[in-house]
């Protein structure tokens, strides 16, 4: 558990040590020296505000590695007049949020002070250790910062996600990237007092390794620098050959300000839709070597088994579903075999998108009607009085009749004879096509 004193002055990068890595070196102690995140640090902007104003509520940073979110934390801290705390959830647990709630309920209760605590990779805490949390930052006790790489909506639990303000931070774009590479080699301690050159390509393949990541960046400047000698100038020039065998790959082009991460997954669902598992797995293969989050690549794949597959292969979202919780389970690598074959099998599958243009259609409607009563035969009556007005009288129990059904009218007045769903003759479609035919004689599809 660390606490940051609120009397430490910012260090400079000259006060930091020369033998630090270059990204601890850099890393900027306020708000005007923070790179990237305009959207919510800009001047006027509403976190910035909350910042300089210290009037911060609880609140969540979800965005990649790299972005700014432990910094952003910590500019935080040197600003507040709020004790400030900072756990890492891979190595803390209750007891240690506990510690922290005993101290802000002194502060709170003796020295009328507020209590700010950061939790790294919040996402990591379970269910036991994120309810720890929840009665201290509703009452107030505590102002939680938390910080994830992973969608708070799937890894932060409801409760706790209703009490805090989500801010998304984005990847560094290419231009930030670039400055950031300028000031390193202009400010940095050690580097400015090197001949350093880096031509415009070498500067492109840095940027596109690292992915929006400035920490990457930084630390394949520093590791390329260590591969190269002076030349007969006396400069170290960064080649492309450096910064590949700094990052032990080769250029694989797959995030360039986050358009590629788009076009990529964009081909990958198209792929599958198009019944084509040879470009699907090629598609997965490059986002999962690009360093995609194969959880990312699983929730896709639930949509797609839902819009594009539907009841024409219901095992599909059973599988996909199934893809998501072993992939969770294992991780990466082995979690590779398992999206490759959800992937192939999802692409093999029969089509139909059905199930989705019903709910779409339905959905218009609901929009652009007002909203027709519930027929009183399908009212629920648990008064004497919504007997006496008929709730309920005219509803005919399904398993009274033969094969289970009879006809009878399930939608308002205005929309009885309406068709939304139309099943095609796809796989178990075709089934359930011709078993809605044979009951609904009134209504054929």
């Amino acid at each position: 558990m660390e606490l940051f004193e609120q009397q430490e002055s910012p260090k400079s990068s000259e006060e930091n040590s020369a033998s630090a890595p270059l990204a601890e070196r850099l890393r900027p102690t306020s708000l005007d020296a923070f790179l990237g995140q305009r959207h919510l640090l800009g001047e006027g902007k509403p976190l910035r505000i909350m910042i300089e104003r210290d009037e911060l509520p609880s609140m969540i940073f979800w965005g990649p590695p790299g972005c700014g979110k432990t910094t952003l934390a910590r500019i935080i801290a040197r600003r507040t007049n709020a004790d400030y705390f900072q756990l890492s959830a891979v190595s803390s647990g209750v007891q240690d949020v506990r510690k922290v709630i005993e101290r802000a309920v002194t502060n709170r209760k003796r020295l009328k002070k507020r209590t700010i605590l950061f939790i790294d990779e919040i996402h990591r805490f379970n269910k036991a250790q994120q309810d720890a949390l929840l009665h201290s930052v509703e009452d107030g006790v505590i102002t939680l910062i938390g910080a994830t790489t992973e969608n708070p909506s799937f890894e932060v639990i409801t409760p706790l996600l209703s009490r805090c303000l989500v801010y998304v931070l984005q990847p560094l774009a290419a231009t930030e990237l670039n400055q950031l590479i300028d000031h390193a080699l202009r400010e940095d301690i050690v580097l400015r007092s090197q001949r350093i050159e880096i031509g415009e390509k070498e500067r492109e393949l840095l940027i596109l390794l690292a992915g929006g990541d400035a920490r990457i960046v930084l630390n394949g400047v520093e590791t390329a620098l260590r591969l190269v000698n002076l030349n007969r100038r006396g400069e170290k020039a960064i080649t492309i050959q450096a910064i590949e065998e700094a990052f032990q790959r080769r250029h694989i082009k797959y995030d360039k300000g986050g358009e590629e991460h788009y076009n990529i997954i964009s081909a990958f669902i198209k792929s599958m839709r198009g019944s084509d598992p040879d470009a699907a797995v090629y598609w997965l293969a490059r986002m999962l070597e690009g360093g995609e989050d194969p959880k990312f690549i699983a929730r896709r794949m639930i949509v797609l088994a839902s819009e594009d597959i539907g009841n024409a292969d219901p095992y599909a979202l059973t599988l996909a579903t199934s893809c998501f919780t072993a992939v969770d389970y294992i991780g990466m690598p082995e979690a590779r075999i398992v999206l490759s074959q959800v992937a192939t099998y999802l692409a093999s599958a029969q089509k139909s998108n059905a199930s989705y243009r019903a709910i779409e259609e339905a959905l218009a409607d609901v929009k652009q009607r007002s909203h027709d009563e519930v027929p009183l035969h399908l009212r629920n009556a648990p008064t004497k009085l919504m007997k006496d007005l008929r709730y309920g009288k005219e509803y005919k129990y399904s398993h009274d009749y033969v094969e289970h059904f009879t006809e009878q009218q399930y939608l308002p007045e205005n929309l009885k004879d309406k068709i939304y769903y139309y099943p095609t003759e796809s796989g178990s479609e075709k089934q359930i096509h011709e078993h809605l035919n044979h009951l609904w004689k009134s209504k054929q599809r």
